[in-house]
């Protein structure tokens, strides 16, 4: 793997077993359980950084990648002349020419101990429909919220949406810490105040981890920055957190569009999350119906 003087190596403390033969690699995978989750909150909060420094640290990417990594952070990276991890996931070119996430990325990685698809969603509000699309597949939401800046409004939208799209884990990533010198009363503060926001949400369980997706800090082991925190690394959690899937059949049909070409048709559009409609079922019993194939 192809490493950069100026790129910090990934941490000793994450084991990554690569299998030797296409047996081994076959027997891994089919022993390990798959965890989806997103990446949400509100703009310019890490998000894609965040992601892309998960990639490097679970040894995911070939030289080729970071080659071109290399190649796409000086043209298009926001830090500098060092690495900008969040061109791994912010694919389109206006994604990368604005420095935002638009669409849902989504990435396949695994460790020694379980697989994972995270999907990276957009911050902005006019994209929130796209966050929806994200989140009605994941199990767990990793929350984003710039330390320097705490709960926003779009901070609070994106975990009022978590939860209506039945996501009851939550993981309050409190990133960009390095900006307020890991400062604790300002961790407890955003801990506090999330909490409060999210009582009447239903979440099962809410885990805060003061973060540095940028330097690395509390993502594979836990940071000499922050001798206050005791509580898991973000990796820790990620393959250890167990998901009950739901086993009952209620439809979840999250609309993303609203599909309306004439006066005399409108059409809902997204995908079925769980459940089964077929063509021909009245849907919460009123006049809209299912058209074309249900699954």
């Amino acid at each position: 793997m192809l490493r950069n003087p100026k790129l910090k190596s990934p941490s000793k403390a994450l084991t990554v077993t690569q299998p030797q033969t296409m047996d081994e690699f076959l027997a891994q995978q089919q022993n390990q359980d798959l965890l989806r989750f997103i990446t949400c909150g509100s703009v310019d909060d890490g998000k894609s950084t965040l992601i892309g420094r998960l990639l490097w640290e679970s040894q995911q990417l070939f030289d080729d990648q970071l080659a071109s990594l290399q190649a796409d952070s000086k043209k298009h990276g926001t830090q500098g002349n060092d690495i900008d991890f969040a061109l791994l996931v912010d694919g389109l070119a206006a994604e990368r020419e604005q420095g935002i996430t638009i669409d849902v990325a989504y990435r396949f990685f695994a460790t020694a101990q379980r697989k994972f698809i995270v999907a990276d969603t957009p911050g902005h509000e006019q994209y929130t429909r796209n966050m929806v699309t994200g989140a009605s597949t994941a199990d767990v939401a990793l929350l984003l919220v710039d330390a320097s800046q705490g709960l926003l409004t779009q901070t609070r939208r994106h975990a009022y949406l978590t939860s209506l799209m039945g996501i009851r884990q939550v993981v309050l990533a409190v990133n960009k810490m390095d900006l307020v010198d890991f400062d604790q009363p300002t961790y407890v503060n955003i801990e506090a105040a999330f909490a409060a926001f999210a009582q009447p949400l239903g979440f099962e369980s809410i885990t805060a981890i003061p973060l540095s997706a940028l330097k690395g800090d509390n993502i594979t082991e836990r940071s000499a920055r922050s001798p206050w925190y005791q509580g898991p690394t973000l990796m820790g959690y990620l393959e250890t957190v167990n998901v009950v899937r739901p086993s009952h059949q209620r439809l979840v049909f999250p609309v993303q569009w609203v599909n309306r070409p004439h006066s005399n048709f409108r059409g809902f559009s997204g995908t079925v999350a769980e459940g089964i409609v077929r063509q021909g079922d009245e849907i919460k019993g009123d006049a809209v119906r299912a058209n074309g194939k249900g699954r």
